[in-house]
């Protein structure tokens, strides 16, 4: 993890990307028993398919736990003080994700220096799926 120095970290400045292999059945299946998530859409092609869906999809959490990852592996998660999501889009099979974050701003709050990202998930096309922020205290 690198070390951190919020008076050198200026707005626009980006976090180091976290590229993840293509996503596959056996990831959404290890996913599913790590997480108890066990929606049969994520793992079941059969009920994706009566579902309208061409095949199984990721778990929207399992891009929100791949950004979290982003975020510890840029700072330490005792520091952080906010992390959202919203879904914008699906994680297909064979998507390769590429998680993203970059500083739009530096405050003080509570008496701590902190500053706010914006975090993404982008597939190997650069569609957005998944968009957020965080919070990162100093």
């Amino acid at each position: 993890m690198p070390t951190l120095d919020y008076d050198t970290l200026q707005v626009g400045d980006t976090l180091p990307p976290l590229a993840l292999p293509p996503i596959n059945r056996t990831t959404l299946a290890l996913f599913a028993g790590a997480s108890g998530d066990h929606n049969p859409i994520h793992i079941d092609i059969d009920y994706a398919r009566k579902a309208g869906m061409a095949d199984v999809f990721a778990h929207g959490m399992l891009s929100m736990a791949y950004l979290g990852r982003l975020l510890t592996q840029w700072a330490d998660q005792r520091h952080l003080r906010h992390f959202g999501v919203r879904f914008v889009g699906i994680t297909h099979l064979g998507h390769v994700i590429t998680c993203t974050g970059r500083v739009v701003e530096k405050f003080e709050a509570d008496g701590e220096r902190r500053v706010r990202l914006e975090i993404q998930t982008a597939n190997q096309y650069g569609d957005a799926k998944v968009l957020g922020d965080a919070v990162i205290a100093f």
